[in-house]
């Protein structure tokens, strides 16, 4: 059964998840460039291979991955650009909306965040920060849940132990979190 996206939809679709889209490959990118390239490349991505979208499963899932490949590919091409000589855009460290973005705290986390190793840092965006489930996460990473779980403790450790005053930074009994109080 091949399924069309009528522009509608489309433009609907793009509405509702291209701020978490953004906010995610920004998150994984940290330049306000690469992640506007990301978002556009993945809507293009998904309304080409829409019919492929099974509608019994979530929606999130699904774009998520897309959106990971596509930042992937994009990162992988830059590297083979930055070795060329050709720099690409980045994130101005200052910029109002990272400002506006961010307190000194939470400055800190992202950087210990950025720090982790790409597999574990994913895995703490798209649960954290994109609110996705552990199994909507790994179906985007296409990994087991049980990886995800191990990657998601694995990184979480790594932060408890480098970050243990930070007050953004909790580890509740009956649940892992990262928040926000501000």
């Amino acid at each position: 059964m091949t399924l069309h996206i009528s522009q509608e939809a489309a433009r609907r679709m793009f509405e509702e998840y291209s701020p978490y889209v953004y906010r995610t490959a920004w998150l994984l990118t940290k330049s306000e460039a690469l992640a506007d390239d990301i978002t556009q490349e993945t809507f293009i991505q998904a309304f080409r291979k829409y019919d492929a979208y099974d509608s019994n499963n979530p929606f999130k899932p699904w774009i998520y991955k897309i959106t990971l490949n596509t930042m992937r590919n994009t990162v992988r091409k830059h590297k083979w650009l930055t070795l060329l000589g050709i720099i690409p855009d980045q994130a101005d460290e200052r910029s109002v909306e990272r400002e506006v973005m961010e307190g000194e705290a939470q400055a800190e986390l992202r950087k210990e965040i950025d720090r982790l190793p790409r597999k574990l840092r994913e895995v703490i965006v798209l649960h954290f920060y994109a609110g996705l489930k552990l199994g909507e996460a790994a179906e985007a990473l296409d990994i087991p849940v049980g990886t995800c779980k191990s990657r998601l403790h694995a990184a979480l450790t790594r932060l408890r132990k480098q970050m243990p005053q930070n007050e953004y930074f909790q580890y509740r009994k009956g649940g892992k979190e990262l928040y926000d109080r501000g």
